[in-house]
């Protein structure tokens, strides 16, 4: 059964998720760009993996290239959940 989402859990799994793919922590806010952060597309589409993964809300490609921060990313998986 997926999490529950809410901002906080949303932050949480995203933040894990970035590190995962090679963000530096003390870099990861929800202004942070995934420019500033060296995260790619590729990046992304990882992530994105784990939020479905963690809860069951499908980001596709649409959706993603249009997230410039780490806020947007948290807001539409917030969103999308409910």
């Amino acid at each position: 059964m997926p999490t529950q989402v809410n901002p906080q859990t949303a932050e949480k799994v995203i933040t894990d998720g970035l590190i995962e793919v090679g963000a530096e922590p003390a870099e990861i806010s929800r202004e942070a760009t995934f420019e500033s952060l060296d995260v790619d597309s590729l990046d992304l589409v990882e992530i994105a993996q784990i939020v479905e993964d963690e809860f069951g809300v499908e980001l596709i490609g649409d959706d993603v290239q249009n997230l410039k921060t780490v806020g947007d990313v948290i807001d539409m998986v917030v969103a999308k959940a409910s």
